[in-house]
């Protein structure tokens, strides 16, 4: 926990916007994280099927949600498979404006059209932000993500959508440029939580040489 601390209060200095991944801790204690933040925080609690550590009960799991929005969290990131009943009743204690519904695929990039129905019954099940990451196999894969910015634009739903892994990475730069609510990166090399994710200085050094 003071290590976790420790973290969101460089975080402060750097970031926008800071998520606190709560299945990184054996013993989380999400009130005091949320004191030490200085900007809008994110609270997720990934399960590992979706590229999570967490591996215990689904209702605890969602618990830690659920406090994260009494305690007043900025948002709140909740995967669109988590079982339905449990689903529905964080959607239906939350407010939509800090909920966000996420999607993760590990092992690849499903097709647009495929894309385009999981974005719909996301919309659907009502997210203010909707979050779809997958595996990029192939250069072709960020672009095919991407494609979900401006169509979810011009229905005027927030998304953030990119691509882990190496060959994802052109995806999570340019993601914010084109669109997306916003974009991830560590605090460090060795403080990553997902494939292809760049540091907070890599990542602003990329931009400023973009202009």
């Amino acid at each position: 926990m003071e290590k976790a601390r420790k973290a969101v209060m460089e975080a402060n200095r750097l970031a926008d916007l800071i998520e606190l991944r709560m299945d990184y801790l054996k013993r989380p204690k999400l009130e005091p994280l949320l004191q030490a933040g200085e900007k809008p925080i994110i609270v997720t609690h990934r399960r590992r099927e979706e590229g999570g550590r967490y591996t215990g009960n689904e209702k605890k799991r969602l618990a830690i949600l659920q406090e994260a929005i009494d305690l007043g969290a900025s948002f709140v990131d909740v995967e669109v498979a988590s079982k339905a009943f449990l689903l529905r009743e964080l959607v239906n204690h939350s407010d939509p404006a800090r909920l966000i519904l996420s999607f993760h695929d590990c092992q690849g990039t499903p097709s647009l059209a495929e894309l385009i129905r999981l974005f719909g019954r996301m919309m659907r099940v009502g997210a203010g932000v909707v979050k779809i990451v997958t595996l990029a196999r192939a250069f072709e894969d960020n672009l095919r993500i991407l494609s979900l910015l401006p169509y979810a634009s011009e229905r005027k739903q927030k998304i953030v959508a990119f691509c882990m892994g190496e060959k994802g990475k052109m995806s999570r730069v340019f993601a914010p440029l084109a669109g997306a609510a916003w974009t991830f990166a560590s605090l460090g090399r060795e403080k990553t939580s997902a494939p292809g994710q760049l540091t907070v200085s890599e990542m602003r050094k990329i931009w400023e040489k973009l202009g």
